[in-house]
C-alpha cells in the first residue's frame, strides 16, 4: 500500500512558486463556499510515520485558509477526564459542526495502531478496533461529513535521513526527540500494523490518501489539491441538490394479529400506598447503598427514561434521586435539538453528556427520538433512523465497555389512561405546563408510535442494555419496577 509514496515524488521551487498562490486563493473560496452552505462538515485526519511533515501540514492548512474556521486539534495521552469516559468521547466532542473545518492531528487510529505495535494489544484488539471505526466513519459519511484521511508516508532510508537533516540543523533540532528514534527502532513493526490497519480502513465513505513526505513542496501541493478537489466536488453536489441515497430493507409491518410487546402487557398491576411506602423506603435505601458501594467508584450509571406522554417518566426519576447524593447525579431533559446540535450528528448532543466513573446521568427522553418521533412525525429519512437502530447498539456497546451500567425503561399506559391524565393536567394549575398541543397531536398517532416502540425494543434490546417494559397505569406500581429493577441491574453489574 505504501510502494507509490516511495517513488522519490518531487516538485521543483518554480513550479511550487507559481501553483501556490492561485492553489491558496481557491482554498479559501472553496472553504467560503463550505462556510456559506452550511451543509456539511470537512474532517481531515493526519496521520503517518515521525518526521514524515504532518505538523508542517497541518500549519501549512491553517496559514493558507482562514484558521477562524478551522478546529485543529491534537490529541496527547489522555487525561484522567477522558480516560473515565469510553475511548470517542475525546473524539466526538472534537468534531466539527457543519460549515468547518475540522483538523485531528493524531486520531482514533493512533492508539490502536501504536498500541498494536509495542504489543500492549493482541491483533484481535486491532481488528475490533478497525471494525468500529469503520461503522463510526460510515455513521459520519450518513450523516453528511466529508472526510480526508492523510497518511504521512517516509521509506526506512527517508526516515532516518529526515530525522538527521532535522537534529542536524540548530534551527529544527528541537523537533527531533529521544522518541522519535525509539520508534524508528521498530519502523518495520510499524509499517506492518500501519498497513494492515490501512487497507481495513480504507472504504469508499473514507479511503486512504498516502502521500510520500520527503519533498515538502510536492507534499504541500498534493494535500491542498486533493483537499480543493474533494471540497468543490462536495459544494457542486450540495448545489445541484443532490442527495446520497442509501439503501435499506424495509421496516417490518405490524404483526398480522395486532398483538404486540406493549399491548400484551398486564396493566392491571396495582400497589397500595401502605405496601408502596414500604417497599419505596426498602429499594431506595438499597440504590443508596450501592452507589455507595466502594467497586462503584469503577462504574458509572446511565439510566434512559423514554414513554408515552403523561407516563409517569418524572415521578419515577425523582424516586430514583431521591436516594442519591445531589452531588453524584445529573438529570439531562431532552428536547428538540438546538441549532448547535443540528449542526452534528445527532448522537453528538448525548456523547457530550457520558458521565465520568461513579457518577450517574439520568436521560429524560433520550436517543431513542431518533427512532420514534423522528421516524413517527417523518423529521428523519427512512433510511436515517432504520440505520440508527446499529448506531445506538454501538454508542451503548461502548459506554458498556467502559464501565458504564446502561439501565432503559419504556413507561407503558393505555390510551384511555393517557386522556385521563391529559384532562387533569389541563384542570389542575400547576401542572398546565406539562400538556401542550404537540401533546394531543402525537394521541392522534398513536398505533405508529406503538409500533414504532416494538422495533424499537425488538432491534435495540441487548444483553448489555436491555430494556425494561414497565407497567404504569398504577404510578406506584410504576415507580417500585423501575427502582427494584435498577437496584437488581446494579448488582449484577458489580458481581461481574
Amino acid at each position: 500500500m505504501f510502494e507509490s509514496a516511495e517513488l522519490g515524488h518531487k516538485i521543483d521551487k518554480k513550479t511550487y512558486d507559481k501553483e501556490a498562490p492561485k492553489l491558496r486563493a481557491d482554498l479559501l473560496d472553496a472553504q467560503f463556499d463550505v462556510g456559506e452552505l452550511k451543509k456539511f462538515p470537512v474532517i481531515i485526519l493526519i496521520n503517518g510515520v515521525d518526521g514524515a511533515g504532518k505538523g508542517e501540514t497541518v500549519n501549512l492548512l491553517n496559514a493558507w485558509m482562514d484558521p477562524r474556521h478551522i478546529q485543529t486539534h491534537a490529541f496527547p495521552p489522555p487525561s484522567d477526564e477522558e480516560r473515565e469516559r469510553p475511548f470517542m468521547w475525546r473524539f466526538w466532542r472534537a468534531l466539527p459542526p457543519r460549515g468547518k473545518i475540522g483538523i485531528l492531528f493524531g486520531n482514533w487510529y493512533t492508539d490502536p495502531i501504536v498500541n498494536r505495535v509495542i504489543k500492549v494489544t493482541k491483533a484481535a484488539d486491532l481488528d475490533q478496533s478497525i471494525e468500529e471505526i469503520n461503522r463510526f466513519e460510515q455513521m459520519l459519511a450518513d450523516e453528511g461529513a466529508l472526510i480526508l484521511k492523510f497518511w504521512f508516508h517516509l521509506s526506512k532510508d527517508a526516515q532516518r535521513k529526515r530525522l538527521k537533516a532535522l537534529e542536524k540543523d540548530k534551527d529544527t533540532r528541537w523537533r527531533v526527540t529521544k522518541a522519535d528514534w525509539e520508534h524508528f527502532a521498530i519502523y518495520d513493526k510499524f509499517r506492518a500494523v500501519s498497513e494492515h490497519a490501512l487497507r481495513h480502513t480504507s472504504t469508499g465513505v473514507a479511503p486512504w490518501i498516502v502521500v510520500e513526505g520527503a519533498d515538502e513542496q510536492y507534499r504541500s501541493l498534493t494535500v491542498a489539491k486533493i483537499l480543493l478537489d474533494a471540497m468543490r466536488k462536495r459544494v457542486d453536489q450540495e448545489k445541484k441538490g443532490a442527495r446520497r441515497v442509501a439503501v435499506s430493507a424495509p421496516p417490518p409491518p405490524p404483526a398480522a394479529d395486532r398483538r404486540d410487546l406493549i399491548n400484551s402487557l398486564d396493566m392491571k398491576l396495582a400497589l397500595t400506598k401502605k405496601k408502596f411506602d414500604k417497599e419505596l423506603e426498602k429499594y431506595q435505601g438499597r440504590l443508596n447503598l450501592l452507589t455507595r458501594n466502594p467497586k462503584f467508584k469503577e462504574r458509572s450509571l446511565i439510566c434512559v427514561f423514554e414513554g408515552s406522554d403523561a407516563a409517569g417518566k418524572g415521578g419515577s426519576i425523582r424516586r430514583i434521586t431521591g436516594a442519591l447524593d445531589a452531588r453524584q447525579y445529573a438529570i439531562v431533559p431532552i428536547a428538540a435539538p438546538t441549532e448547535e446540535e443540528r449542526a452534528q450528528p445527532y448522537l453528538w448532543r448525548f456523547w457530550r453528556h457520558a458521565p465520568r466513573i461513579g457518577r450517574v446521568t439520568i436521560f429524560d427522553r433520550s436517543w431513542y427520538g431518533r427512532v420514534l418521533v423522528e421516524r413517527v412525525e417523518g423529521f428523519a429519512r427512512e433510511e436515517d433512523w432504520m440505520r440508527a437502530y446499529a448506531e445506538i447498539n454501538d454508542f451503548e456497546d461502548q459506554l458498556v465497555r467502559s464501565g458504564a451500567i446502561v439501565a432503559k425503561f419504556w413507561l407503558a399506559i393505555t390510551a384511555e389512561e393517557q386522556l385521563k391524565r391529559f384532562k387533569e393536567r389541563e384542570k389542575t394549575r400547576f401542572k398546565r405546563f406539562k400538556i401542550t398541543e404537540e401533546d394531543w397531536r402525537n394521541r392522534k398517532k398513536w398505533n405508529d408510535y406503538e409500533h414504532a416502540v416494538c422495533d424499537m425494543i425488538d432491534r435495540t434490546s441487548t444483553e448489555i442494555a436491555p430494556w425494561t417494559l414497565v407497567e404504569a397505569n398504577d404510578k406506584l406500581h410504576a415507580r417500585i419496577k423501575v427502582l427494584k429493577t435498577l437496584c437488581d441491574r446494579i448488582e449484577s453489574a458489580l458481581r461481574e
